[in-house]
């Protein structure tokens, strides 16, 4: 009897509210690897920049003979190509595509302060990772190749490539804000992937014809690389402890959340 009473006033009992839980912050696409990335891009650059300060900077033979290969295998359409891939790594392309990267992402964000910051965000973060690489440039002073071999004019320091850092970075940023806003839309995982690729991939291009052009070793271009992909890491684990950052979830469930 005194089981069936229990029972019966635990029925007649409304249910308990579960305590709500308290909000995560919104993690980035890419989030779950940012750390492993963090700590593999920082260490690798810290150890080349380590290894070309004992060498004085100076160039390895192998990097002497690639540049010289590159100078001597340059027809007029190839250097024509080389040319226009590598603008995409100065200049207006860049700053578009993290302003478009802001906008993107704003878009996730409600009117507001708040909606300003994110917006600004990306383009905050290439221009602060700038002043960096500049700082790094001129603190390592490594020259470039022949001014012989140049197949364009370049200025300043040759470690790490400005170039192949801005395009890393810029268009890494607006991959990141295009994977969140089609996941945020329900857009399947390959449509996103396809987009990373083909940004990383140009991104990747303009790297490769700095060297190409000769006015940069490639030991700068891994450098630029590494750079990029430990600040493109740092900038995703920040965001991970801003809890209104827009996340990649789908919006009706961020909706039934606020």
């Amino acid at each position: 009897m005194t089981a069936v009473a229990d029972a019966d006033r635990a029925a007649a009992r409304p249910d308990r509210e579960e305590p709500e839980r308290a909000p995560t912050p919104a993690s980035g696409p890419g989030s779950r690897t940012a750390p492993a990335v963090l700590a593999g891009a920082w260490a690798g650059f810290t150890a080349l920049a380590l290894l070309l300060t004992v060498r004085h900077m100076a160039p390895f033979g192998w990097e002497q003979d690639v540049v010289r290969w590159s100078a001597g295998h340059r027809p007029g359409a190839a250097r024509g190509v080389a040319v226009l891939v590598t603008s995409f790594g100065s200049a207006l392309v860049p700053y578009a595509a993290v302003i478009t990267a802001g906008l993107l992402t704003a878009r996730r964000v409600p009117a507001g302060p708040r909606r300003l910051l994110v917006a600004l965000a990306p383009v905050g973060w290439l221009g602060a990772g700038q002043l960096m690489r500049i700082a790094i440039m001129h603190g390592t002073g490594r020259h470039r190749p022949p001014a012989a071999d140049w197949a364009v004019t370049a200025h300043g320091f040759s470690f790490p490539s400005g170039h192949t850092f801005t395009s890393a970075t810029a268009f890494g940023l607006l991959a990141w804000a295009i994977d969140g806003h089609l996941a945020a839309t329900g857009r399947p995982p390959a449509t996103r992937r396809r987009w990373a690729a083909v940004l990383l991939g140009l991104a990747a291009l303009v790297g490769l014809s700095r060297i190409y052009l000769a006015v940069h070793w490639p030991l700068d271009v891994l450098g630029g690389w590494l750079l990029a992909a430990g600040w493109l890491a740092l900038g995703a684990l920040l965001t991970r402890r801003i809890p209104w950052w827009p996340s990649g979830r789908p919006r009706r469930a961020e909706a039934d959340e606020s």
